[in-house]
């Protein structure tokens, strides 16, 4: 860790207000990406920010130094939405089937749409199917890790990935039939 970077985590942890804002501007633009991954609305994701930040304030001695900084707040801020969510979810298992073409989508589909709009369509997924989707596709926690951490079984969180990857390849097929109308090249 850089000496200066080094300074600002020291003064942070005595308190000074000017360091604490200096670490919120330099990360909550992130941080506020990984609370829009894991809140229901932007209002949750602004609540889940501001806690975290505070969680971070107050465990600020507990980092080592080792490893990735970003990495560190990163996980306290994940745990602060899980935690809020934690006794409001049901996680449901799956029993319905949702037909998917063979092989999945095709590259061509997937290529059409932007990242802002796969955003919104997982930001869509009830939160049961969207924090375990997130956990496992996008932070890489393993089905067993996330057993753990949301006090459920593997396999829920097994049939919980699965519903959501279903879920959110209709809603791509969907978009992408909407705009092959749109443009006329549907057949």
């Amino acid at each position: 860790m850089e000496q200066d970077f080094q300074d600002l985590i020291s003064k942070c942890i005595s308190g000074n207000q000017l360091a604490q804002r200096q670490l919120y501007d330099r990360f909550s633009p992130k941080m506020y990406g990984v609370c829009l991954q894991y809140s229901n609305d932007i209002e949750d994701a602004k609540d889940n920010l501001q806690d975290g930040f505070i969680k971070v304030y107050r465990k600020l001695k507990q980092f080592s130094g080792k490893g990735s900084f970003e990495g560190w707040m990163r996980k306290i801020f994940i745990n602060t939405a899980l935690e809020k969510h934690r006794n409001k979810i049901t996680i449901l298992t799956i029993d319905d089937k949702i037909e998917i073409p063979a092989g999945g989508l095709p590259d061509k589909i997937l290529d059409a749409l932007s990242a802002s709009e796969l955003l919104r369509m997982i930001q869509d997924l009830s939160p049961q199917y969207r924090i375990v989707f997130n956990l496992y596709a996008i932070e890489g926690y393993s089905h067993k890790e996330i057993s753990k951490m949301l006090h459920i079984s593997e396999g829920t969180s097994k049939s919980n990935l699965s519903r959501a990857r279903n879920i959110l390849q209709e809603k791509i097929l969907i978009r992408s039939r909407n705009e092959m109308r749109r443009t006329g090249d549907a057949k």
